[in-house]
């Protein structure tokens, strides 16, 4: 089977620049020009990939793409990103070495870009796995955080990086990734006070005022209109195509899920609020009595809300922007500041801040992405870095930025020389000197600790006495004048020669890209980066926790005289160590070309490029690989491609891969002088000679193609032919055993009937004889049956004849006796009705005489007092009915008696409140003293609880008990026992949560009127004791669970070690029992129980947040915790 090798089939130009013939700088332009055309934006130096910025979106980034670069050979397939971050990633998981990618390019090049393609794809090719993807995610989303606080819009770029980023992903042996740190380099602070015309501050300002809601910017006492800020540029404020609300959301979303916390959050946008009200403040003049000015604040209100924002007293930092105190060993010496004196502090102070909280920014977002594990790890590195910048005015950052151009560029040379004489030597090829040029003698230049331009300004800087740029400037003249790659206008007057492009402030450096000019203005102040000790103080007084972290240097307690170290030693430090880091691992290279200075696609300017190729050292690569032999192969794929170009190879070679390559060039007669033989690669000196063996290649693919072609259709046809006589033949069979299956059908059929037709003839036949025999039997039993009817019936007539003459005789008897039982019933009834009307007529009679004699003794008031008897004796029957029906003396027992009358509603329920009352009272003169305090507790319970704690309704009826281990009885805690001092209020065991994985330990809680005890429950010993004037809070959630935690105060011995996150099924009665403790004392404060669903506590330095959702853990009646990142533990309880 071939392999196909897109770099030399249908290839746009030529996909390795090694492979480009003739090679010069104008071929290798229009190669370029003529790939980028055609969307081919990649193209290959070796093993260094060029990128073309395009400008545009491009469908080669997609899943599909990931896949088909996946696990292949790196000159399998057209030039790609994904090939490179592929042979990176494979390298590290298969041969153990850690990994570089260096991307390079100046400003608007692609470079982050870039540099988000290779961590995506390899995001994509690793492993899967709920904390594999977490981490993966955690990566990639740092990306989006650093952008908004270290991108600005620039005149080349509008999302341009001014900061350099060095990026370690650890790997595990998997190859899956673990974490990562993140590593800066030289933020462009200036950019915060001053912006070139066009371009515009960080975006984070922007993204800010766009995208916060109002009430988030009423907080920060911002306005949302730029141009009430001094520190926007206006007139690029807005970008095209740059959605800054969009961002905002994105920048938030992002830092949730690297891991911020909310509180960090809105501790940087103060900060970024306060350096937009910094820039506010403007300065007066005012004249002192000496003579010399003094500067006040114009207008206090933005210093106010700034004040108010960082927590420092408005008077504190007024003071530090109009005096500055210098100290010398004992001696402290104050002196005013002038208006322009003012000025620099305050831009000196809002670079400061913000260059600090970038870093610390970078520093948070490495904890959270660092690997958990203490495992050897391999790394790869991903270099996103400015490029070689070269503009009409170029200042100290431009100079620093070069400089580090210069120590790559020659990492660069040495490491590509160093791979091609591995590889030479590694396959037994005989290594030729190559001559290149060597900047090492410009980075001397620079960085030499004696005579280097860094080491003199630093020591112009702390020198005594009067510093300029100019002393600095003739310093420079006075040591470097002699050096070749040096220039000014001093030391070009000292050789009597005259240079007017070359300023009098000014020095010229020849870098490897070409000749810089530099202006010294500012020099000495941006390495000094000085910020005067006042300011520093003064942040630190702040009451915000943030701004303490960032000025520590602002501590009273720990003033430092010494003279902290300048930008220029700081930075040349920090690439001493990236080119240590470098060193250690196999370097991957990307170099990005910007196309043109419009932004725009389609559009190639020759000369730009041809500025980049330049100072890039591309033309110089290409020399270095095509020194030696410019095309390099394994011997089993160059065989298998080039095996048809001669018949003893093809079409397949038995013997080893080497011989039938030698066999094959020999045939071809090939020059023994074009290529060498390798230990296992064939190397090819010519490109020349490369393309001959492919013009012979497509020369016998065409024959090959003919002959396959025509063996293809003659067995096509023959296929077609033998097809259709074996269809004949099977239709044929198939035929005839369908005829003879019918006919033998229809004789079967046949037969069948005839049979049918016999069998029922025989069986009617049968039929028949039964049936006359049956009819014989049944008529003799009918004959019979009706004889024995005959005779029974008489004898039945005989029977009841005799019964009838018995009956008569019976009825007259019965009717005789009921007549005469009738006519004595009516002669009784009779005389009864004369006996009553007697009665009745007597009844009346002594009635009329009762009323005769009582009508004389009833008065004109009877009424009444008939109407009082009736009440009294009502209200006697409801007195003695509700006697008979009094409920039970039980406090809780609800039940009383409806009221019979409606008039004595009011005395009904004021009856029932007092017996409810005297029952209570009888009820609690039962109580003993314990039994007292544990109601006292119990409604203590309710009252701290009650409708805020859904675990409360289930510990109502669960009394509290207090010591539940019996630890003054039981012998494995005497000791223990016998450490207390005082009485024991509570024994109970809890877990004690690990903040590392969230999983519990138990230990002892021991609760007495001065303090708590955590003891190991196996053995009894002491792990902690907190006196309780030390506990300040205790926090607990709404949820149905178990965990709190102790918040002990700031400052208190106990607190060492942190807060206490604990878990009790008995949680309420652990706490009521420490609140009505703590509120039983008058000599300290009353314990604070705090009930949310989200808190923060201390873990020694650490803050960790503590967040309780309703979910469905693996237990589905069990609460579970998990830590979630180092900020974060997160309890999940079974929904209700």
């Amino acid at each position: 089977m071939e392999v196909k090798t897109s770099l030399l089939d249908n290839m746009i130009g030529v996909g390795d620049m090694v492979l480009l013939e003739p090679l010069s700088e104008e071929s290798f332009i229009e190669n370029l020009k003529k790939r980028f055309d055609h969307n081919e934006i990649y193209t290959y130096i070796g093993s260094v990939v060029i990128s073309m910025n395009p400008y545009k979106s491009l469908s080669i980034y997609s899943a599909e793409k990931v896949e088909e670069y996946r696990n292949r050979n790196f000159y399998e397939l057209s030039p790609h990103i994904y090939a490179l971050a592929d042979e990176a990633y494979r390298s590290l998981r298969h041969q153990d070495k850690d990994q570089c990618i260096l991307i390079t390019g100046e400003s608007g090049a692609g470079k982050t870009e870039a540099s988000k393609f290779v961590m995506s794809y390899v995001a994509a090719v690793c492993g899967k796995g709920q904390e594999v993807n977490k981490v993966k995610e955690q990566l990639l989303q740092s990306n989006p955080v650093l952008e908004a606080f270290g991108n600005a819009k620039t005149v080349r770029n509008d999302n341009s990086s001014r900061f350099g980023k060095y990026m370690d992903i650890e790997f595990d042996f998997k190859g899956d990734p673990l974490g990562g740190v993140i590593s800066n380099y030289l933020l462009e602070k200036s950019r915060v006070v001053k912006q070139p015309r066009g371009e515009r501050n960080f975006h984070i300002f922007y993204q800010l005022l766009s995208g916060a809601s109002d009430d988030m910017l009423k907080k920060l006492k911002l306005d949302r209109d730029f141009s009430k800020y001094n520190y926007l540029s206006l007139d690029s404020a807005t970008v095209n195509g740059l959605d800054d609300a969009a961002s905002f959301r994105t920048v938030r979303n992002a830092m949730q899920i690297v891991g911020f916390m909310e509180d960090e959050v809105q501790s940087i946008l103060e900060l970024i609020a306060a350096v937009l009200k910094l820039g506010n403040i403007e300065f007066k003049p005012e004249s002192r009595v000496n003579g010399f000015d003094e500067s006040r604040v114009k207008d206090k209100n933005d210093l106010k809300e700034m004040c108010e924002l960082l927590g420092i007293e408005q008077s504190v930092l007024e003071r530090a922007f109009s005096f500055r105190t210098v100290e010398a060993k004992m001696e402290k010496v104050s002196t005013t500041l002038n208006v322009a004196q003012a000025y620099y502090a305050r831009d000196a102070l809002a670079k400061n801040l913000y260059s600090r909280l970038f870093t610390w920014l970078v520093n948070r977002i490495n904890e959270s992405i660092k690997a958990q594990t203490k495992t050897r790890k391999k790394v790869m590195g991903v270099l996103d870095i400015y490029g070689f910048e070269i503009f009409e005015d170029n200042s100290f950052e431009q100079f620093i930025i070069n400089y580090c151009n210069e120590k790559l560029q020659q990492i660069f040379i040495e490491l590509t020389l160093r791979e091609e004489q591995e590889e030479y030597i590694r396959e037994g090829i005989e290594w030729t000197n190559i001559e290149y040029f060597n900047n090492a003698i410009i980075c001397d230049l620079i960085e030499n600790n004696k005579n280097g331009i860094l080491a003199m300004l630093d020591e112009e800087c702390l020198r005594p006495g009067t510093v300029t740029d100019e002393t600095f400037l003739d310093k420079l003249n006075t040591v470097c004048a002699e050096h070749q790659h040096f220039e000014s206008r001093l030391s070009k007057n000292s050789k009597f020669l005259t240079d007017h492009s070359l300023p009098h402030n000014c020095f010229r450096i020849q870098h490897y890209a070409g000749k810089v000019l530099y202006r010294v203005e500012g020099f000495v102040d941006k390495n000094n980066d000085l910020l005067y000790r006042d300011l520093s103080q003064a942040m630190y007084k702040a009451n915000h926790n943030l701004i303490k972290l960032l000025f520590p240097e602002g501590n009273p307690a720990k003033v430092n005289l010494k003279r902290p170290p300048t930008a220029g030693f700081q930075f040349r430090a920090s690439v001493g160590t990236l080119m240590k880091n470098l060193l250690t691992k196999n370097p991957n290279y990307i170099r990005c070309i910007k196309p043109n200075d419009k932004k725009a696609a389609h559009i190639f300017t020759d000369s730009l490029v041809c500025h980049q190729v330049r100072y890039l050292g591309l033309m110089e690569n290409v020399r270095v690989r095509r020194a030696g032999y410019a095309f390099r192969q394994a011997y089993e794929p160059c065989l298998e491609r080039y095996k048809m170009l001669c018949k003893q190879t093809w079409p397949h070679w038995k013997g080893p891969a080497r011989e039938g390559v030698e066999v094959l060039l020999s045939d071809l007669q090939v020059p023994a002088e074009e290529f060498a033989y390798g230990r296992s690669k064939i190397f090819i000196r010519n490109p020349r000679t490369l393309f001959f063996l492919e013009e012979k290649r497509r020369q016998c693919l065409e024959d090959l193609a003919a002959l396959i072609q025509k063996i293809y259709r003659g067995w096509k046809c023959r296929t077609h032919f033998l097809l259709l006589k074996k269809s004949q033949v099977v239709v044929a069979a198939w035929y005839r055993r369908f005829a003879q299956q019918k006919k033998y059908q229809k004789i079967r059929c046949s037969a069948l009937v005839v049979q049918s037709f016999i069998r029922g003839w025989k069986a009617r036949k049968l039929l028949r004889e039964l049936k006359h025999k049956k009819r014989c039997e049944e008529a003799v039993t009918t004959i019979s049956a009706y004889w024995h009817g005959t005779q029974a019936r008489w004898e039945l007539r005989r029977l009841k004849k005799e019964a009838w003459n018995k009956h008569a005789v019976s009825v007259i008897w019965a009717a005789w006796l009921g007549t005469k039982a009738r006519r004595e019933l009516k002669r009784l009834k009779e005389e009864a009705r004369r006996k009553h009307a007697i009665a009745v007529i007597w009844a009346y009679w002594l009635g009329l005489k009762v009323r005769r004699e009582y009508r004389k003794f009833f008065r004109a008031n009877a009424g009444k007092k008939i109407y009082d008897f009736t009440i009294q004796r009502i209200i006697q029957k409801y007195y003695l009915g509700l006697k008979k029906t009094m409920p039970s003396m039980s406090p809780i027992d609800k039940s009383w008696s409806t009221c019979p009358y409606g008039f004595l509603d009011g005395t009904h329920q004021e009856l029932r409140r007092i017996f409810h009352l005297w029952r209570c009272k009888k009820y609690r003169s039962q109580f003993t003293e314990e039994k007292k305090a544990t109601y006292e507790e119990k409604l203590a319970a309710s009252e701290l609880f009650k409708d805020k704690k859904a675990l409360y309704p289930s510990s109502v009826s669960q009394p509290f008990k207090g010591d539940y281990v019996e630890i003054t009885k039981n012998p494995k805690y005497q000791k223990l026992n016998s450490l207390v001092e005082d009485k024991v209020l509570l024994a109970d065991v809890v877990s004690k949560i690990n903040r590392a994985n969230g999983k519990g330990t138990p230990r002892i809680f021991l609760l007495t009127k001065k303090c708590l005890v955590l003891a190991d429950q196996k053995t009894g010993q002491v792990k902690a004791s907190v006196p309780l004037p030390d506990l300040s809070s205790v926090f607990v959630s709404t949820q149905n669970d178990g965990f709190f935690a102790l918040k002990l105060r700031e400052g208190a011995t106990s607190a060492a070690k942190g807060d206490y996150l604990l878990s009790s099924d008995r949680l309420i009665e652990i706490i009521t029992k420490l609140y009505c403790t703590g509120a039983a004392s008058a000599e300290r404060n009353q314990i604070k129980i705090d009930i949310s669903d989200e808190f923060l506590v201390q873990f020694k330095q650490d803050k960790v947040c503590v967040k309780f959702i309703q979910g469905t853990p693996k237990n589905s009646n069990s609460v579970s915790c998990k830590r979630k990142n180092n900020r974060l533990l997160e309890v999940s309880v079974p929904s209700p």
